[in-house]
């Protein structure tokens, strides 16, 4: 167990705020003092307001019907076939679903977000207590995770203020909004393969990783390069699952 670990309780509280600066600035502090108190509800609050911000962004300068169609273009060229072989009345009301579909989860992704930070705590909490000796709770786990993935907002950010300032609709994916990964560089006719790959080494993903990592062998009282384990395992699994999928199907 490390000193910091061991002295938490010793340490001054931090505010809500605090706990997201040091996030950015000195993460071990954050993390540290999730295992006096596991509240989490500042980062998802900012997690919903720039969800709302960039919800605006997409409905004014690109439209969901767009956005969608975008998709369609980023999407294996089997999809892209299988639409437009459809009869022309059709192939309308494919696309009208397709982007109230794409919309109504964007709306969501809040909620959603704290499903899927539910299920990756609970994947996290077993693979360091039952394989890796670890002793982290569901609750830190969660309070981690959200702490952890704040960089994601970031992207948020960037889409909003390149949207508004005058990024070409044509050029917006939904599924990969800013260009902080190779795949976003990668052009239309890549193989999917690829693109899957590419776009996995984010700066914004690396960023979270290794938050993730400080925080699991906080709350998960483990050595950090056993936390590294369980982290970037998981991406690397995750990873090598996606680009199968995409030189599959």
């Amino acid at each position: 167990m490390s000193d910091t670990v061991a002295n938490a309780e010793g340490l001054q509280p931090l505010s809500q705020i605090e706990r997201v600066v040091d996030t950015f600035t000195a993460p071990s502090k954050t993390f540290t003092d999730i295992l006096r108190d596991a509240s989490w509800w500042l980062p998802w609050l900012l997690a919903v307001l720039v969800t709302l911000g960039f919800g605006v962004a997409i409905q004014q300068k690109v439209g969901w019907d767009k956005a969608y169609a975008n998709i369609l273009l980023h999407s294996p060229q089997a999809q892209q076939d299988r639409i437009n072989q459809l009869p022309p009345d059709q192939q309308a009301k494919q696309k009208a679903v397709g982007a109230a579909f794409v919309k109504y989860i964007f709306w969501c992704t809040p909620v959603l977000s704290l499903l899927f930070a539910a299920i990756a705590a609970v994947v996290l909490m077993g693979t360091l207590n039952f394989g890796l000796g670890g002793n982290a709770t569901f609750s830190r786990m969660f309070a981690v995770w959200m702490y952890g993935t704040l960089p994601f907002l970031i992207q948020g950010i960037l889409g909003i203020i390149t949207l508004f300032a005058g990024l070409d609709a044509d050029s917006f994916n939904l599924k990969n909004p800013v260009g902080t990964n190779v795949g976003y560089f990668l052009p239309l006719d890549s193989p999917q393969w690829l693109v899957a790959l590419a776009s996995a080494f984010d700066v914004l993903t690396i960023w979270v990783l290794i938050l993730l990592t400080i925080g699991c062998a906080i709350v998960g009282r483990t050595k950090r390069s056993t936390a590294a384990v369980a982290v970037w395992g998981w991406w690397f699994v995750i990873t090598l699952v996606k680009v199968v999928a995409a030189a599959i199907f």
